[in-house]
């Protein structure tokens, strides 16, 4: 009999270590399955903990018919397609509205609103693991109903097939190739990520631009349609006119007061910044960036304001 098999009799017979020896291997990636249906890290350390709760109880109707992978992926599914029914979807500031046409002061953050956040991974050694949790792949799942959210992931993402999908989710084969079909119309073509050299290149240019106040160096890492959106803020910029006039006004024009580190972000590498508010000051958490390439340049800024994210990326709420 195999470890595992040892492991899963003695699970089955309330043994807690042997059931946390068969399930942490899986932790990681049922964490990024969650993040990926349900667009936050805080809502994803809560669906993995009920997927493993429910599946602690539940062990004894494990039959083994299909592996012990796919089983919690399916206790994971329906945890997460609970989630997606009670809290509805995660957003971004361009779903709420247009892009500001001037420079937006004095506006208060969307508390109420339920923001899509930024996710601690960094470069992985396969492309299609990379691209599975890439800010615009998760923001658009987000438009999707939870059913059509879950079949693609699954499938596409996971390899599932659909006769497995529709076990997992309590369904038909036809209902779950009806729902890919959907799915797949419903999302953006998907663009080849660039190498991460590039993507370290761009990450340090660009906040060696901030840092230095450099406004001809940090346009022309942009694209001409580039976007910046700051969650909470529900405003947002598009093109380099919109984007400069903004990034002259604030994040430039503190130049020497910004620091920044390098982060694995949303299967690239981000940034992380911090904030000096006084001269010999502490330099503070500010926001973790998330960079969308195009071509070689960024085509998008997303900076996810607000220290809470800093633990998720294991980095100090402060800089001395």
């Amino acid at each position: 009999m195999t470890e595992l098999a040892v492991d899963l009799e003695r699970a089955r017979t309330g043994d807690g270590p042997a059931f946390a020896r068969l399930v942490e291997p899986l932790r990681p990636e049922l964490h990024a399955h969650c993040y990926r249906m349900l667009g936050s890290v805080h809502d994803a350390d809560d669906a993995v903990q009920e997927a493993l709760l429910r599946a602690w109880r539940g062990l004894a109707r494990f039959e083994g018919r299909a592996s012990l992978r796919s089983w919690l992926y399916t206790v994971a599914t329906r945890v997460c397609l609970d989630a997606v029914e009670r809290r509805g979807r995660r957003a971004l500031p361009m779903d709420l509205g247009p892009a500001a046409d001037h420079v937006v002061t004095g506006n208060a953050p969307r508390a109420e609103v339920a923001w899509l956040g930024p996710y601690p991974a960094g470069p992985g050694p396969r492309a299609e693991q990379r691209e599975a949790v890439e800010l615009a792949f998760v923001a658009a799942l987000q438009h999707l109903p939870g059913n059509q959210r879950a079949a693609l992931v699954l499938f596409e993402v996971l390899g599932f097939s659909a006769a497995e999908i529709a076990t997992m989710m309590n369904t038909s084969a036809a209902s779950v190739n009806s729902a890919l079909q959907r799915a797949r119309r419903a999302m953006p073509a998907r663009v080849p990520a660039p190498s991460d050299a590039t993507m370290r290149t761009l990450a340090t240019a660009y906040a060696g631009a901030l840092e230095r106040g450099d406004a001809d160096a940090l346009v022309a890492l942009l694209t001409e349609d580039v976007t910046w959106a700051m969650p909470p803020m529900p405003h947002w910029y598009r093109g380099t006119g919109a984007v400069m006039s903004f990034a002259r006004q604030y994040p430039l024009a503190i130049c020497g007061d910004w620091r920044h580190r390098l982060v694995g972000a949303n299967g690239s590498t981000g940034v992380a910044a911090y904030l000096r508010s006084a001269p010999g000051g502490t330099f503070e958490a500010w926001s973790i960036t998330v960079l969308t390439p195009r071509d070689g340049r960024i085509a998008g800024i997303t900076s996810f304001l607000g220290r809470e994210h800093f633990a998720h990326f294991g980095l100090p709420d402060a800089l001395p």
